[in-house]
């Protein structure tokens, strides 16, 4: 059971179905789920494949809000952490795919929510755009233990781990009893020859933290549950969402690097073809 498709983006894309022999897609169908690195792809397995039913937004959102970023944020703050209204939430890499949307669905609760970030224009975009109650730009910061003590002083009760090393550390000697970090991504372990040790691992013993990493794709019984919770916030405006496009399939490995640098501006959407 094959697809043929035109795709828009790097591992989960956008894309129209060209040809199908799968009863659950025909020719004309708009679907988003995992995708190749061309423009052309021949579909084997489609257990990770959706078919778009709501066009009156952005195609790209499928990409992001709507798709693999959006779900993860769901699942992590709202099945994993069990959030409480009024707790203090912490959040990695704020500006990014994931961490826009769980700063802001931290807000719709009622927490009070703070993000790191590494330029002054994702630090203004936490707190202007996506409404943080605080953020940081971590590169400016010499001692993430005080600078989280600042920000914290009543310590956190929810932290969103999306870098790992240092942040992860100092995070630790700042959380709340029973508190609860959520381990989405490591991104400043990923290209380390040898992965940076964890020194203060005894707090999770001492206030009772519990810590969880988890993969979307366990969750994706969920989508249809996520749908419904994000889309009229969309619609609503209660929930925005930022992208940073780059156009063409030439212009994918350069975009990739740079999301190791932090040179993107929320999501990064790679542009493979237009219709």
């Amino acid at each position: 059971m094959n697809l043929i498709l035109i795709t828009s983006h790097i591992g989960f894309g956008v894309a129209k179905v060209l040809d199908s022999g799968h009863p659950s897609f025909k020719k004309g169908d708009l679907v988003w789920g995992n995708t190749k690195w061309e423009e052309y792809s021949l579909i084997a397995n489609s257990q990770f494949l959706f078919k778009i039913q709501h066009t009156n937004v952005p195609l790209s959102y499928y990409t992001g809000i709507l798709g693999m970023p959006g779900l993860t944020a769901y699942v992590g703050f709202y099945e994993i952490c069990s959030p409480k209204r009024g707790e203090n939430v912490f959040i990695s890499a704020a500006s990014g795919a994931v961490g826009q949307l769980v700063g802001q669905f931290a807000k719709l609760l009622g927490c009070y929510v703070v993000g790191s970030a590494g330029s002054k224009e994702k630090v203004d975009l936490l707190k202007n755009k996506f409404k943080f109650d605080e953020a940081f730009n971590y590169k400016e910061e010499s001692d993430l233990d005080a600078t989280l003590k600042r920000y914290f002083p009543e310590g956190i009760d929810i932290y969103f781990e999306n870098v790992g090393g240092k942040m992860l550390d100092a995070v630790l000697l700042n959380m709340r009893g029973h508190g609860r970090i959520v381990g989405c991504g490591m991104i400043s372990q990923y290209n380390l020859d040898k992965h940076e040790g964890v020194h203060n691992l005894i707090n999770l013993i001492y206030k009772r933290v519990r810590i969880e990493g988890f993969i979307v794709t366990d969750y994706f019984h969920l989508y249809p549950k996520f749908l419904e919770f994000i889309l009229p916030h969309i619609a609503e405006g209660k929930i925005v969402y930022v992208e940073d496009i780059a156009e063409g399939l030439e212009s994918g490995p350069s975009a990739l690097i740079g999301l190791f640098s932090g040179l993107n501006v929320g999501k990064q959407v790679v542009l493979v073809a237009r219709e």
